[in-house]
């Protein structure tokens, strides 16, 4: 299977997944990451998220914790559309007025935002395998910035349906070291 038709594939399952939850677990899954997880954010990392479609794991509520533990917090922005994925602070988890339309149609964090190198990233996914492997959206914006920071730390969120037994892989595809779910976390792997 090609990772385009396993794109579909996993997107369909995710979508089917959130579509069933009830919004009240919609709420509670997320909400804090795993006490194990926390050994990998050093005391004054940079933490970088995303801001999660309907369907990705939410984020949200892991950037209102790292903020209240002293973490400086960082979104994706992209100048335009052919940008290379650049990380700024992103100040106001709560209210989140520091933030506007960037070129794919997301929030990102104001042009004038200073720009932040994340420590730690938690990136969001199509699928993943219990050993670390990611199947993004296809842009490799994530591989790309990873692969020219191999001293940073990335972090999977999904749902436990976006578990997969193999992915293709290849060179430039970037591993993770830990992947949370609702109901799990894996890794962290070497």
């Amino acid at each position: 299977m090609t990772k385009d038709e396993l794109r579909k594939q996993l997107r369909t399952a995710r979508r089917d997944h959130v579509a069933a939850l009830p919004d009240s677990m919609r709420g509670l899954v997320f909400h804090r990451p795993p006490a194990p997880l926390l050994d990998l954010v050093p005391e004054g990392a940079v933490v970088g998220l995303y801001r999660a479609n309907p369907f990705e794991a939410p984020a949200a509520s892991y950037a209102k914790f790292f903020l209240d533990r002293g973490h400086e917090i960082a979104l994706p922005r992209f100048a335009s559309r052919n940008a290379p994925m650049e990380f700024a602070r992103h100040s106001d988890p709560y209210e989140e007025e520091d933030l506007e339309v960037g070129p794919f149609g997301l929030l990102q964090p104001f042009e004038d935002a200073p720009v932040l190198e994340p420590d730690v990233l938690f990136v969001p996914l199509i699928g993943f395998t219990d050993s670390g492997a990611r199947l993004g959206q296809g842009g490799g914006h994530y591989d790309r910035w990873l692969a020219d920071r191999p001293q940073a730390t990335p972090i999977g969120l999904a749902w436990d349906c976006q578990l997969a037994e193999t992915l293709p892989t290849e060179e430039h595809d970037q591993p993770l070291r830990a992947v949370v779910t609702p109901t799990r976390l894996y890794g962290p792997f070497a």
